[in-house]
């Protein structure tokens, strides 16, 4: 006897939910092609090359690579950790872990303020030890920057961990193997593409960083004015230049979102 496999029918869509997700996807493309729109593009070349804009571009791309390189740093072994050891209190740490990203970013930089601050709890230590003064700095750029964008990279590398096959870290385990070696031959390049993406995330992040780093770093040009901070500036004097600084920042959006495509998208 043979069967036949019935065909999928298109069932027509309900107007109750077409109307709705028709207007939410206006609500998210048409800013995006009001800023397309009012650019200009016969000026653009040159604005481009504006030397504030230059200036806030290249803060911009070295401070969010040096947060980036630092969450990596720390983000990847406390990834490692929430998601291979079992200890008291590991729900409670995930939690703090992700609350810099619901956290208002003003407030995550007042938070900075009170602890790395000249009369914070550890900035005051730092300057009188070491001399070292975070705030209003291109370092505290950086610190601001990873304060909210680590919990991006710690997600992405727990969910890469959670996902990886234990069995080839069990099998260089009972080969002789140490746990470093494990970790830095076995497990790094099983979750390779995870810690690949949560950096590129978190990097994303960090580039239009603007809460935190104004009320941690201020709004000093040439020092800690990154380029969304010199977007919120340039609102107030050149439209034009806003609107060319905000479009620099879509691109590399838009890229990221593209790179992260076949991950992600797909799935």
């Amino acid at each position: 006897m043979r069967f036949r496999t019935p065909r999928a029918t298109r069932s027509p869509v309900p107007i109750v939910l077409l109307v709705p997700a028709a207007l939410g996807l206006l609500l998210l493309v048409l800013p995006l092609v009001g800023l397309l729109v009012r650019a200009p593009w016969t000026d653009l070349p040159g604005r481009l090359t504006e030397p504030g804009v230059l200036t806030a571009l290249r803060l911009s791309l070295v401070s969010a690579t040096l947060a980036t390189l630092l969450c990596l740093l720390l983000g990847v072994p406390l990834a490692w950790l929430l998601a291979r050891v079992e200890f008291p209190g590991r729900r409670v740490v995930r939690a703090l872990v992700t609350v810099p990203m619901v956290l208002p970013p003003v407030v995550g930089g007042v938070a900075l303020l009170l602890v790395f601050g000249r009369r914070g709890l550890l900035g005051g230590w730092l300057d009188e030890t070491f001399g070292v003064t975070l705030p209003f700095t291109t370092a505290g750029v950086v610190l601001a920057e990873a304060f909210v964008a680590m919990p991006f990279l710690v997600v992405a590398v727990e969910g890469a961990l959670r996902g990886a096959d234990r069995r080839f870290e069990e099998a260089a385990a009972t080969l002789g193997a140490g746990r470093w070696s494990t970790f830095t031959r076995v497990t790094l390049p099983l979750v390779a593409p995870g810690v690949a993406a949560g950096a590129v995330l978190c990097w994303a992040r960090a580039l239009g960083e603007f809460g935190a780093t104004i009320t941690f770093a201020g709004n000093f040009p040439g020092t800690t004015q990154t380029m969304p901070l010199a977007v919120y500036l340039a609102l107030e004097t050149d439209l034009e230049a806003a609107i060319v600084l905000s479009l620099v920042l879509l691109v590399v959006s838009v890229t990221i979102l593209a790179a992260l495509r076949d991950r992600w998208a797909v799935r």
